[in-house]
């Protein structure tokens, strides 16, 4: 009993502390420039320029330009060749990540919603370590 007291007070207080966190503007605002940089750099099939902005946790799963580019072509086409896209919210997610939300056309005319998940470098710079799409039913353009 007093362990499961103690781990609810203890995710409780971890929660707490993650939601603590916010978004700077500043930040908001550099989480923004990346992703339509990379955004950029897709649709103009610039996979060094692309990758530039890959975290190394994604680097290390995709080791070339060549092989990141291809990933997503394959699973990512909404953001690697968006009709349209905008910003909506920076947030901390759930596991404690800064984030940045985006609603974004897809080449197919479906509308997605991107979470961007971001991580700062030992050198003070952000990069780009995951992006999750969801699909909105009833919002195709």
């Amino acid at each position: 009993m007093l362990r499961s007291v103690l781990a609810a007070v203890l995710l409780a207080f971890i929660s707490v502390a993650a939601f603590a966190q916010s978004i700077s503007e500043t930040e908001k605002t550099e989480f923004q420039r990346i992703i339509s940089a990379q955004i950029t750099a897709f649709r103009a099939d610039d996979g060094p320029t692309a990758y530039s902005f890959a975290a190394p946790v994604i680097r290390n799963i995709f080791p070339t330009p060549d092989i990141f580019m291809s990933m997503v072509k394959r699973g990512y086409s909404p953001v690697y060749r968006p009709q349209s896209f905008n910003f909506t919210e920076a947030l901390i997610d759930p596991i404690g990540r800064p984030a940045q939300k985006m609603r974004v056309v897809g080449p197919d005319g479906k509308t997605y919603e991107a979470l961007y998940s971001m991580e700062k470098q030992p050198d003070g710079t952000w990069r780009i370590s995951g992006c999750t799409l969801l699909e909105i039913p009833g919002l195709d353009a």
